[in-house]
This record gives C-alpha cells, structure tokens and sequence, in this order.
C-alpha cells in the first residue's frame, strides 16, 4: 500500500541529523545537568549551547528561553503566570485559539474569576484590528492579549507585529502561541515586541516532547510546576537534555534550509490547490489558506462537496490508502461536536460538508498529490 503523510501541522517527520544528534547525546551525555561533577557538567554545557543557539536564531537573549515539553505546557505557564503573578485581570483572545489556550482560558475563568473577551473575526477568520483596538481602549483592567500567529487548522496569518505594536500603545500583555510558525519563518523578538511566545519541537523536524517558552527578561512570572531550581527557577524538573540538544538541532537547520525549503513547500502547496480545483468541482479553500500573503505555506484547509452521508466513511476510505491527513469538520467519523475553527467562520451549508486539512513538509512529493487528488476524485464520483 502506498504511503503518504500530509498532516506536518499535527507533527513532523525528523530530519536525519536531529536523529543522529539525539543518539549521540543518549550515549554520551548522560549526566544530569544539575550535577557539579565532570558528566553534570558536560550535559550542562550542551543545554547552554542549545539555549544559546535558540535564543540566535530568535534574537532575544538565553534568560529569555524557557525548556518546557512542548507549545502547551508552554502556554499554560505563561497564561496562568500572567494571571496569579502579574495581575491580570482580563484577557482578549479569539474562537478560533488552539485549545490549549481555549481550554486553559476557561479554567482561569473559573478559577481565577477573570474576563474573557473574544475580538472579532472576518469571514475568513482574521481578527478585526479595529474591534481589537476598542477592546484595548475600554478598560483600565490589567489586560493580556493571546493571538496565535498561524492558525493549526486554517493557515491564518495574524500580523504579528501590528498586533504587538497596538498592545504596547495600549499597555497590554501580549502572547502569542507560534507553535505553527517558529521554523517555518523568521521572526525576530527583538524588533516584534512580543512579551510572551511558545513553540514546540516537533512542529519542525525535532523530538515530540520538547519545546520552549519565550519569557521576555523581568517578567515577573513564577514557575508553573515546583520541584527545583531547573530553568532558572521557572520550570522545574531534570531537563530531557538529549530531546533538546535535538530541539536545537532542528531549529538550527529549519532556519539554514528555510528560503529553500519554503519555495518547494509553496509551489506544492500552489500545485495541490490547483490539481484540486481542476478535478474536483465545487471544491472550496477554508479560512484564508488558499491566499498565499495571508495564510501560511504550510497547509489547506479544503471544504469537499460530499454529502453528510458519504463523509462519515472519507477518512476511513483516505487512511485506507495510506493517506494521512486530519479531518475539520463535525459530519466526520470520530468527530466530538466539530471543529470549534471552522465553526466558527463557515456558513452551515458548509459545516454540512467534510472538510480535509492537508498540511505539507520538504519531505512531500508532488507524485503524492496527484495520488491524494486522485484518491478523492473516484471516492466523490464513486
């Protein structure tokens, strides 16, 4: 059976010299990093440099990077912190967050008794800047904005810049969940006013179960999980050293192969839509991914023009030919209520219909297009 992975944006395939770096570390650094002795030592020394090469690439300085295991634990720290040690008192985000964000609002909510605020979206799902901005404008309240960069169903771009800019002018915290954009663009802490970010490994060709919080220096946050002085204080527990030095191998080749890479990804992407459009009829693009100045180059959202009935059996029929990909709307096998994302920003007619995220990496080949289109058009006509 043939084999082919389109879901990059749920975790990606790791690159040859991230294996062959975490094995080396698991043989040779097996020293515990708090330890003073010369094997402590050395595995320190590697976390330090794995810190320093992130920090390099980000443009912000190593007290600023914080190891977690990955994007959620990272926004949980930083959203909880905000609220039991800076004095938050309300936050504005959007429907269309990552759950770990969603999820972790409402429990603040419930615990802490905090505003939630949800700013307004257009039909494509990009956040109304103006309504943002009289959100911003109409308290006096402590406030945090969290925005994701890049949207993990849809491929939204949000401005990452304007959107710091105006919470600055308005002497608001802001966090952004850029799990789905570190690795895949440049971003610069320094020049984008960011206070809090989070990505994870895993997302570009590093190890699942490692990641990092951006904590811009003189936060104020206090740890989340307590045990230890690890990450200067803010996260407890013996650092995975070898996932990290992995991490930071990742990252470092995401970076140095990124113009390269993301010309091949986006004339996949460009090559798919219109392989798509001109075999499928009625075929539709969700969100904005189908614009390629507003939406990352790294996955589609597609809304298919298949009757509920014959949608419950699609993934089932994909996953039979070996096609991985992630499912995105509520008429599909295995779906509990949907996709909050899609249900927010699609008409009814079309939540009706099976939507499809297919998301792509260098390792992808345009012969697997034309099997996936291929796979979908005699499943529609069939």
């Amino acid at each position: 059976m043939k084999k082919v992975y389109f879901d990059s944006a749920a975790t990606t395939q790791l690159r040859d010299e991230v294996i062959d770096c975490i094995c080396e570390v698991l043989k040779t650094e097996y020293g515990n990093p708090s330890s003073t002795h010369s094997y402590g030592r050395s595995s320190k020394s590697l976390l330090e440099n794995a810190r320093k090469e992130i920090a390099k690439l980000l443009n912000v300085t190593t007290s600023e990077i914080i190891f977690t295991s990955g994007g959620t634990e990272a926004d949980n720290l930083i959203l909880n912190g905000a609220v039991r040690d800076l004095g938050v008192k309300r936050i504005i985000s959007s429907r269309i967050e990552h759950h770990a964000v969603l999820h972790t609002l409402d429990w603040l909510q419930e615990k802490y008794g905090i505003t939630i605020e949800f700013v307004n979206l257009d039909h494509c799902g990009h956040v109304d800047y103006k309504h943002l901005e009289k959100l911003l404008s109409d308290t006096s309240e402590k406030t945090l904005v969290s925005l994701m960069h890049v949207n993990n169903e849809v491929g939204n771009l949000l401005d990452l810049k304007t959107t710091a800019e105006l919470c600055k002018k308005y002497d608001t915290l802001f966090h952004s969940d850029t799990v789905q954009s570190v690795g895949h663009f440049e971003l610069d802490f320094k020049d984008i006013p960011v206070d809090f970010a989070a990505a994870a490994a895993h997302k570009f060709h590093g190890p699942k179960g490692a990641g990092f919080a951006f904590i811009r220096k003189n936060s104020g946050l206090k740890p989340l999980i307590h045990g230890g002085a690890q990450e200067r204080g803010l996260r407890a527990g013996t650092e995975a050293v070898y996932a990290i030095a992995g991490m930071a191998e990742a990252l470092k080749l995401s970076y140095h192969k990124l113009e390269k890479e993301r010309k091949y990804i986006s004339e996949l992407k460009q090559y798919f839509k219109t392989q798509l459009s001109e075999n499928i009829e009625g075929v539709k693009f969700n969100g904005d991914c189908d614009n390629d100045e507003r939406s990352t180059y790294t996955l589609l959202n597609v809304c298919l023009p298949i009757t509920p009935e014959k949608a419950m059996l699609l993934l089932f029929q994909l996953d039979l030919k070996g096609i991985a990909c992630s499912k995105g709307s509520a008429c599909q096998s295995g779906s509990e209520g949907g996709s909050h994302v899609l249900s927010a920003i699609l008409s009814d007619d079309d939540l009706a219909k099976p939507s499809i995220r297919f998301s792509f990496s260098s390792f992808n080949k345009k012969e697997e297009v034309d099997y996936v289109v291929e796979c979908l058009k005699e499943f529609i006509e069939g």
